[in-house]
């Protein structure tokens, strides 16, 4: 039996050149009360994505005519909806890439369904229908509006993800609290988290290019080695912290 998510039913992509997989998505995600539309290559993708907006692209890499990476470096051009990566594809850096186009997370086939759909739940939740108690942070030049999905930099607005408007909400509610990788993985993916904590590496790495004036030596998202993650009150610039990809400083947290 379907399960009420209300109103609005979230109108899931799924995008795969396996039919058999495709098939069970459909059906699995129809049952739970999604809508669903299917494409076996990102160059479909993109005609139905263009043709009616997705709430939530799950996109295969390894396909014909356009791959998924192809498909994702043009799609974030033109849509911010949440996409989750489902790879066979074992190798670190094919998930480092995805993540660095814009996508949101990731499931390394094969996966269990009751697994994607929490991820699922997990990142539309973050969409602009969120609830917050204080919409409006800002710090320095950084200014962040919850209620519009709105992030600007002296006064430039910024595009994030929704992955990296959450994170960067979570850290700017909170200045000087500092959080593990694994705390922010269980934020993003939610409680039962079994990704890797590298995605919360690249998410960062993302979120400081957009924000930063410097992403060298950030001035708003700071590393504390050893620990995780917080935002530096005040705004003052830091030392160099390390790209995701660098070795870590001794001490550091795995």
């Amino acid at each position: 039996m379907a399960e009420d998510l209300g109103p609005h039913q979230p109108n899931i992509l799924v995008v795969d050149d396996q039919a058999g997989l495709r098939q069970l998505l459909d059906e699995y995600l129809s049952a739970v009360g999604f809508r669903v539309r299917l494409a076996d290559n990102g160059r479909s993708a993109l005609v139905l994505a263009r043709a009616e907006p997705p709430d939530l692209v799950l996109l295969d890499i390894m396909m014909p005519r356009m791959d998924g990476l192809t498909f994702l470096q043009t799609f974030r051009k033109e849509s911010r909806a949440p996409v989750i990566l489902l790879t066979a594809r074992l190798a670190e850096a094919d998930i480092v890439t995805g993540l660095e186009l814009g996508a949101d997370d990731y499931l390394t086939k094969p996966f269990g369904m009751r697994e994607l759909v929490a991820r699922i739940r997990a990142v539309l939740r973050r969409g602009p229908g969120e609830a917050a108690v204080a919409p409006l942070l800002q710090m320095g030049d950084l200014a962040l509006d919850r209620s519009r999905r709105v992030v600007t930099v002296a006064g430039s607005p910024v595009q994030l993800t929704p992955t990296e408007f959450d994170l960067l909400a979570l850290l700017m509610a909170t200045p000087g609290k500092v959080f593990p990788r694994r705390e922010l993985l269980a934020h993003l993916q939610g409680p039962l988290a079994t990704g890797s904590t590298r995605t919360v590496d690249v998410h960062i790495h993302n979120l400081r290019a957009k924000i930063e004036p410097d992403p060298a030596r950030p001035r708003y998202i700071v590393l504390d080695y050893g620990i995780g993650y917080r935002l530096a009150e005040g705004g003052a610039a830091a030392p160099a912290s390390r790209a995701p990809g660098d070795p870590p400083a001794p001490g550091a947290a795995p």
